[in-house]
C-alpha cells in the first residue's frame, strides 16, 4: 500500500474537523501512503470569524498551512473529503472547492478513485448522514467510487455510521473526539487505501 496517493481535503471552522483530519493522515501515514493534507480556503468575512473565539482562533492558528488545489484531487488515487454540517449539508467553503474542479472533471481527472467523507455537528440527529449524502452527490458526478466504511467492521456498531465518520461535538462546541470515534477514522482511511490500492493494480 506504500504507492497509495491519498488527499485528506477539508473544512474546519473551530477545529474539531482539522484534528480528525490529523488523526486520518497519521494513520495513512503509518499505514504507508503518500499522504496530502489540506484544507479549503475560508469564504467568511472577517466579522464573522471575529464572533466566535474558537473559530477566530483556529484560523489564526491554522491560516499559514497549505490549501487545496485542483491538483491535490488530480494527483490522489484516494480522496477523503471532510465538513462540518451547515443545515444538513455541505459547508459553502468546501462546496466552492468542488465547484472549480470542473475543468479536471470535464477531462476525466476525477474520474475512478477512491472517495469517502466524514463530517461533525453539534447535536446527535444535526444532518451528519445526510451532510455525507449530500457530498456524495458531487463523487456521482465525478465518477469516482464511494467507500463509505458500511459495516465492514464490528466497530462500525459502536460508531453507528456506514456513510463515513462523525462527531458529535455538543452545545458547547467542544466535546472531545472518543476512542470509537477515532478507531472509526482509523478504519475509514485504512478501508480506503486499501480499496484504492485494488484500483491501482487492475
Amino acid at each position: 500500500m506504500a504507492d497509495v496517493k491519498l488527499s485528506i481535503i477539508y473544512y474546519s471552522s473551530t477545529g474539531t474537523l482539522h484534528k480528525m483530519a490529523e488523526r486520518l493522515t497519521e494513520t495513512a501515514q503509518k499505514s504507508g501512503a503518500d499522504v496530502r493534507l489540506r484544507q479549503v480556503a475560508e469564504l467568511a468575512p472577517p466579522e464573522a470569524i471575529a464572533s466566535n473565539a474558537a473559530w477566530s482562533q483556529h484560523f489564526d492558528n491554522t491560516k499559514d498551512e497549505p490549501k487545496a488545489t485542483a491538483d491535490d484531487v488530480v494527483w490522489a488515487d484516494a480522496v477523503l473529503f471532510g465538513t462540518p454540517t451547515r443545515y444538513g449539508n455541505v459547508t459553502s467553503q468546501l462546496k466552492q472547492f468542488l465547484d472549480t474542479l470542473g475543468p479536471q472533471w470535464a477531462q476525466g481527472q476525477l474520474a475512478d478513485k477512491a472517495y469517502a467523507g466524514f463530517t461533525a455537528t453539534q447535536t446527535a440527529h444535526g444532518g451528519q448522514e445526510s451532510t455525507l449524502l449530500a457530498l456524495y452527490n458531487t463523487i456521482y458526478h465525478f465518477g469516482g467510487i464511494l467507500v463509505p466504511p458500511g459495516y465492514t467492521d464490528p466497530l462500525k456498531f459502536v460508531d453507528g455510521n456506514p456513510y463515513g465518520v462523525s462527531h458529535v461535538t455538543g452545545p458547547t462546541n467542544d466535546a472531545p473526539i472518543t476512542d470509537p470515534e477515532l478507531a472509526a477514522l482509523d478504519h475509514l482511511v485504512q478501508r480506503i487505501i486499501r480499496i484504492a490500492a485494488k484500483l491501482k493494480s487492475e
